[in-house]
């Protein structure tokens, strides 16, 4: 394996930039934790990564992958931080994914591996847009929601709330209820799943309307 000259590494850079840039604006369209700029600094890291172990082990005779090895498990610590926790949903879970498979495309860019790469992205780009849309129109045409309910410590309360979103849900997930013993309010969250928004917006204007409710929140 012969050093990657200096013409080489740019072109190779360069490349980086282009992918990283495509699936980053994705993910930024959608609002995503890690987005453009993320995406971008992340692929050029991991090519820039996988130029240097095939130089420095090319010069030293040691083992070209082993640099470029630790970039896999690396990416993992920055994936977990583009997940998100809101109740019951994660979110994040495939931007997460995209990081790790985006840093892969990076070290197959500083390898020289320029058609395969840019099949690859080409690839994820389908998947993230064309699939998202197939997805939105018969796979999520459920929409799960958690329903945070804050009301006082009455006799029947509880049973009542779950009545008025059972009333509205296609179907009740879970359902767990907290006690506060000091100002004696029933914390109740409700993990639902609704046909459509409209089902949604009926649930939240009949939650207006019950005078007792202390608070509520949908997420």
């Amino acid at each position: 394996m012969q050093i990657i000259p200096f013409t080489e590494m740019l072109l190779r850079l360069g490349l980086s930039v282009v992918l990283g840039g495509i699936i980053g604006t994705e993910r930024e369209h959608n609002n995503q934790p890690a987005g453009l700029r993320t995406h971008m600094i992340l692929v050029i890291g991991a090519c820039l990564a996988m130029m240097l172990s095939i130089n420095l082990g090319t010069a030293a005779g040691a083992d070209p992958a082993r640099l470029a090895a630790q970039v896999i498990s690396g990416i993992g610590f920055l994936g977990a931080g583009a997940i998100l926790r809101f109740g019951f949903n994660v979110k994040g879970l495939t931007t997460a994914t995209t990081l790790w498979t985006m840093a892969i495309v990076g070290l197959a860019v500083g390898m020289g591996y320029y058609l395969i790469s840019m099949i690859a992205t080409a690839i994820i780009m389908i998947v993230l847009s064309v699939l998202d849309l197939i997805e939105r129109r018969f796979v999520r045409a459920n929409i799960l929601r958690t329903i945070a309910v804050e009301v006082p410590d009455n006799k029947g309360i509880a049973r009542e709330i779950r009545s008025i979103v059972d009333q509205f849900a296609f179907q009740t997930i879970s359902y767990s209820v907290q006690k506060s013993s000091e100002n004696k309010l029933l914390q109740i969250e409700i993990y639902a799943r609704f046909n459509n928004s409209e089902k949604l917006e009926d649930l939240i204007e009949q939650l207006s309307e019950f005078d007792v409710l202390k608070s509520f929140t949908i997420e």
